[in-house]
């Protein structure tokens, strides 16, 4: 898709920049001429990620652990400063990690609400209020997930994070309107390679042989719709949630009788 330099000079703010789609996300919208604001709990990753995109002038990367309000508050202000107020939010940062409701204790349970709900929260709201100020009609997305209509043994807390968020979608996208900010979702496939909550070999065999569209989630998936969502060609697109995942999330593959192939 061809967005003709629609992008270039604006502010866009990418969470969870270390990852597999957050690279991805930020390297798209770089490609565009965005300014980039990398921010990820991982300074050490953020330096190693940013070296390697070629990023436009008035770029920079903030270290902010996302359970940390103080670290929330610092990216906020960070943002502000550098760009008096971002255009595009990517709420990206999210853990998925594996376990039975009744051996996952009560730390572990806020620790992905902090992250995969509460964050998003704290950043669109706050950076919400700078583009009012700057009278900026933005556009916050949301990374969801299909495990929000599909709940998953073992990932409850996380499927239940990704319900939560896409009602925070809407209830944002409502209040916000008012401002000419939109706010949508996008809920990427699965693609193997994330560091935050590494997969087991067999799970992934199990996750590519159930997507109807027969691969992984590749380059240019992904950001393309989150590219589309922030464009003007969305400017009447508020409070929805695309989904982006080769039919994985539509139903099941598997068949339960003799003949395993249609006519």
């Amino acid at each position: 898709m061809n967005f003709e330099g629609e992008f270039r000079g604006k502010a866009v703010v990418v969470t969870g920049a270390c990852g597999l789609y957050g690279r991805r996300i930020a390297a798209a919208f770089a490609a565009e001429g965005a300014r980039v604001c990398l921010t990820d709990a991982d300074g050490d990753g953020l330096a190693t990620v940013a070296a390697a995109m070629d990023l436009p002038d008035g770029s920079f990367t903030h270290r902010a652990d996302l359970t940390s309000d103080a670290d929330l508050a610092g990216l906020i202000a960070a943002v502000g400063a550098a760009f008096g107020a971002a255009d595009i939010l990517v709420n990206n940062a999210g853990v998925y990690p594996s376990g039975f409701l009744l051996d996952i204790d009560i730390a572990e349970w806020d620790r992905i609400f902090d992250i995969n709900l509460r964050a998003p929260f704290v950043l669109s709201t706050g950076m919400a209020k700078q583009m009012i100020a700057k009278g900026a009609k933005g556009s916050i997305l949301n990374i969801s997930s299909g495990a929000s209509r599909k709940m998953r043994q073992t990932v409850v807390p996380y499927c239940t994070s990704k319900t939560a968020l896409d009602r925070l979608t809407k209830g944002l996208a409502l209040e916000l309107a008012a401002f000419g900010i939109r706010v949508n979702a996008v809920e990427p496939g699965f693609a193997q390679g994330g560091t935050a909550s590494p997969l087991p070999p067999d799970h992934i065999a199990r996750m590519r042989a159930s997507i109807p569209l027969g691969r992984e989630t590749e380059t240019g998936d992904l950001e393309g719709a989150l590219l589309y969502l922030a464009s003007g060609a969305a400017a009447y697109v508020t409070g929805t949630t695309l989904t982006v995942d080769g039919g994985n999330s539509i139903g099941s593959l598997e068949v339960h009788q003799a003949k395993k192939q249609p006519l």
